[in-house]
């Protein structure tokens, strides 16, 4: 019920904001507007203020706002000047534009008001390298600290995430990580993405080439029910010390032991309470694409010792968290155009998008975690909205954009023919992208 409410609220806060651009600037220019409407659908409410009728439609992934236009009703000649097409071309573009840049102006209002409240950060320093990895084969250790990527300074994880997403778009690489040892050396490591598989390479595109700050004990975190560890005994805090007699170092070692071993059984010497204790355990077997490994149903215990050495609490004076919310947005909308661009010259999978499915998944995810989640996330869909309208696509605001710059251009508007064609091809694309937004939903969140 959370995850329903928490996108019903997230959609309905953007979409709302959005069209009040259009309506606010609409006003402005001195056109008439008739309808304010919150979803699609027949409106399950409506109330009328002034000249404009406002609604709620049962349909929650949009809305509009429908103005008076000689080109869909008849308008009475006294109204002529109130009419949208009858407005200069100046007046039309700002109108649409308002939309899209009210999301990016909401965006920076979302991120002010969470880097004000203070933001608790963690330090860019490795806790765990995933073998095999291409930071594994690049020679990232435990302890390891970012300093920069490819010379660009990188503060906190978050930071050295959307670095490492930058260089790979940028196609500056092979990827070059300034770091500062455990040992208090300055190396520079290199990750090239030329060495990754198509999985690989996916995640380093999101900023992960297989390292992540958490550090975990040799220990049980908790065990699934119904599993191996479970069926043999295995508890959350029980520590492990050996396998088969030889003695176990980390977590990553247990993980790399369990996943060689399918079907075999094993010896396992773990402490609880003070007390050694001896378990027998055999991994099943599973498919992990074309190898099989073993599988066990355990989960790991955090070090929560190294990860309170990580984190750090950033709370800026209002006016410099302003600044900041602002260079967060710009970077933000300026790496999903890049990413977007990246889609379509086929440098970035089309699996990396995501539709409806996840993000209500993530409002909910978001929402659980508290107020200061919940909004940064609202603020990534709100930039990520209004960059979607301003793209230069027949049906969305940077379509009608674009047909009005051609219209700058020529003189005169572009013939009804043209442009319905590329409402077409527009609307063609547009729900091309929502099929394979939405398959890859599925694709996540059922492992299909």
């Amino acid at each position: 019920m959370l995850t329903f409410l928490a996108f019903l609220v997230a959609i309905g806060v953007l979409v709302t904001f959005h069209e009040l651009g259009h309506y606010w600037v609409a006003r402005l220019c001195g056109v008439k507007v008739l309808r304010f409407s919150v979803g699609f659908g027949a409106p399950l409410y409506t109330f009328r203020r002034g000249d404009t009728e406002w609604a709620i439609s049962p349909i929650p992934l949009g809305g509009y706002v429908r103005m008076l236009d000689e080109r869909e009703m008849e308008v009475a000649p006294e109204e002529r000047h109130l009419a949208f097409n009858t407005q200069s071309v100046y007046k039309r573009m700002a109108i649409v534009a308002a939309g899209p840049l009210a999301n990016l102006v909401l965006a920076v209002l979302f991120y002010w008001v969470v880097i004000a409240g203070g933001v608790t950060q963690l330090l860019p320093q490795i806790g765990t390298v995933i073998t095999p990895s291409l930071a594994a084969t690049a020679g990232f250790q435990p302890g390891d600290r970012v300093l920069s990527v490819n010379g660009q300074k990188v503060d906190d994880w978050q930071g050295l995430r959307l670095a490492l997403v930058d260089a790979v778009g940028s196609g500056d690489v092979p990827l070059r990580l300034q770091v500062k040892t455990a040992q208090s050396a300055t190396v520079l490591r290199s990750i090239d993405p030329a060495q990754a598989d198509e999985d690989s390479l996916k995640a380093l595109e999101q900023g992960n080439p297989g390292f992540m700050p958490m550090r975990y004990l040799p220990a049980i975190g908790g065990v699934e029910e119904g599993g191996v560890a479970a069926h043999a005994g295995l508890k959350a805090g029980d520590k492990l010390i050996s396998v088969d007699g030889k003695p176990l170092a980390s977590w990553d070692a247990w993980v790399r032991l369990i996943h060689e071993s399918p079907g075999k059984e094993l010896l396992i010497r773990i402490e609880r309470d003070g007390k050694a204790l001896d378990v027998k355990l055999r991994p099943a077997t599973v498919a992990d694409g074309d190898v099989m490994i073993g599988r066990i149903g355990a989960a790991p215990l955090p070090d929560a010792a190294w990860m309170k050495q990580l984190a750090f609490v950033h709370r800026p004076a209002v006016a410099e968290a302003g600044v900041e919310a602002l260079r967060k947005m710009s970077d933000t909308a300026w790496m999903s155009l890049k990413f977007l661009g990246r889609m379509v010259i086929g440098q970035a999978s089309l699996d990396n998008l995501s539709g409806p499915l996840t993000i209500a998944s993530i409002a909910g995810q978001t929402a659980r975690e508290g107020w200061s989640p919940y909004l940064e996330f609202l603020a990534l869909i709100s930039v990520s909205i209004g960059v979607l309208n301003l793209l230069p696509i027949p049906v969305l605001d940077g379509g009608h954009l674009m047909y009005y710059v051609a219209e700058l251009v020529k003189g005169r508007p572009l013939s009804e023919r043209a442009q319905l064609f590329g409402q077409k091809i527009g609307f063609i694309l547009l729900a091309s992208l929502m099929l394979f937004a939405v398959l890859n939903d599925i694709s996540r969140l059922f492992g299909g």
